[in-house]
């Protein structure tokens, strides 16, 4: 059963009030009645608010100051304005702040009930056009993940099942493969599409910090904290949030997000009581947790709690067949932003998209888009992508000694030259660990730095010196 409507009533005079509040309380909805439009904003937490009925006249803050403020923190909320005096400066002021409607006091009651059905038919309408504009938005994203093989088959079909159910969900992939447009489309294909949805790059911000991002701290929790502050948990209450690299959060905030994600509350930092939330988690990764859990970085309760439906978004390179229709996903969507008229690119440039590698996936395939629709021109980046190649043709690894030809030289007799046999295996070797250990940091070079015990100056050395670069 639907919960009725919640109308806040603000007026100073508590005759007024308490006419309204038994009129609008008869009519079937909710009422929750203050005197002034500073309680009124304090309050609107505790009110959550379907409608307004707003005095114009008020002591403190006045009702178009009041109106102005609400507008303000809930643009879509309707607020129909009260006055006794409805001098046309005043009505015309309240119009222009996002008024919904102005009644005359005294009114009837047959026009007070008239001005809350149109308001509150106003708001459905609003919200059923936002909301199929969402599920046109999820089917054309659900195309961006295009591609007839078996392997985007699959996202796609996992993504309509799980949509409109409440189960975690964790996205995997390399960077730039399309993890935040699932996560995206899988909220506008639920039910908590008319929600919030809140966005985090956990890798964004140190341990401290994103905590209080997450969970948000009470007044004086720490220095600076001079008043509360909500996190995006309690924004994305009834919504859904994203939790974008969540292998990069610290252990310790780990532990307070598997208590959310099996009681549904946390506390906020220096906060001594529990906050509910009623949040769906989506996460996104591109490392291997299992590595994760396995080398003590990642919680291994934590893992299975995430790791209910997994999607694995996998790279372009192994998806080309998708790469016609991302191509003229961007060219419709840059032409629209700049003005142009690239209708299509050239067969050449398209078979030269199919044979390239894209280390950067779908966000590199976008970019090479719009620089084309910009310069409206191809060259320029078909020049960039031959000199790639070229680059990653040359940075491959020198070839092991060939045994067969020692065999040969030593039966006859001939010298061999060991410090360089020797130098160009050391070669290959250092060349394959710096890259084992930049993958597993994520191309971290600090930390790969650490782990490789060499100073962080040396590595970016012997990177040059491999012909090691991100993204290869």
């Amino acid at each position: 059963m639907a919960s009725p409507f919640r109308v806040l009533v603000i007026d100073d005079d508590p005759g007024v009030r308490d006419y309204l509040e038994a009129l609008v309380s008869r009519q079937g909805y909710e009422v929750f009645a203050v005197a002034g439009g500073e309680e009124a904003l304090r309050t609107l937490d505790e009110s959550r608010p379907d409608l307004v009925t707003l005095d114009v006249v008020l002591p403190g803050m006045d009702g178009l100051e009041t109106l102005k403020e609400l507008k303000q923190r809930l643009p879509e909320l309707p607020v129909i304005m009260l006055s006794g005096h409805g001098q046309a400066a005043t009505i015309v002021e309240a119009m222009k702040l996002g008024a919904t409607d102005f009644l005359r006091k005294p009114f009837e009651v047959e026009e007070l009930e008239l001005a809350f059905q149109k308001a509150l038919e106003k708001r459905a309408l609003k919200a059923e056009v936002e909301q199929l504009r969402g599920r046109a938005r999820a089917e054309s994203d659900l195309m961006i993940l295009g591609g007839d093989n078996q392997k985007m088959r699959e996202v796609r079909e996992i993504i309509e099942q799980v949509a409109d159910t409440d189960i975690t969900v964790l996205v995997r992939g390399e960077s730039g493969t399309g993890k935040e447009l699932v996560a995206r489309t899988i909220f506008q294909l639920s039910g908590r599409r008319d929600k919030p949805f809140v966005k985090v790059n956990c890798a964004a911000l140190p341990s401290e910090l994103l905590e209080s991002e997450l969970f948000g701290f009470e007044k004086g929790a720490f220095t600076g904290a001079q008043k509360r502050k909500l996190g995006k948990f309690e924004y994305a209450n009834h919504g859904t949030i994203f939790l974008d690299e969540i292998s990069e959060m610290h252990p310790n905030l780990q532990a307070k997000l598997l208590q959310v994600l099996q009681d549904g509350e946390f506390s906020r930092l220096g906060g001594e009581s529990d906050v509910r939330v009623d949040t769906r988690i989506i996460a996104a990764t591109n490392r291997n947790l299992e590595e994760a859990v396995a080398d003590g970085t990642f919680r291994e309760d934590l893992y299975y709690r995430l790791n209910v439906v997994t999607v694995a978004m996998p790279p372009l390179r192994e998806r080309t067949d998708g790469i016609p229709l991302l191509v003229d996903h961007f060219l419709k969507k840059y032409n629209e932003q700049y003005k142009k008229e690239v209708k299509q690119l050239s067969p050449e440039t398209l078979d030269v998209f199919m044979k390239y590698h894209w280390p950067g996936n779908v966000r590199e395939l976008e970019n090479m888009v719009k620089r084309m629709v910009v310069l409206e021109n191809e060259s320029a980046v078909l020049a960039d992508i031959n000199l790639r190649e070229a680059r990653a043709a040359s940075a491959e690894e020198p070839a092991l000694p060939d045994l067969a030809a020692l065999d040969a030289d030593l039966a006859e007799g001939n010298g061999i030259d060991l410090k360089a046999i020797a130098k160009r295996a050391a070669q290959v070797a250092e060349k394959r660990v710096i890259e084992k250990v930049l993958g597993q940091t994520r191309w971290n070079r600090k930390e790969a730095a650490e782990r490789l015990q060499i100073s962080y100056k040396a590595l970016l050395y012997k990177m040059k010196e491999n012909g090691l670069s991100e993204g290869r």
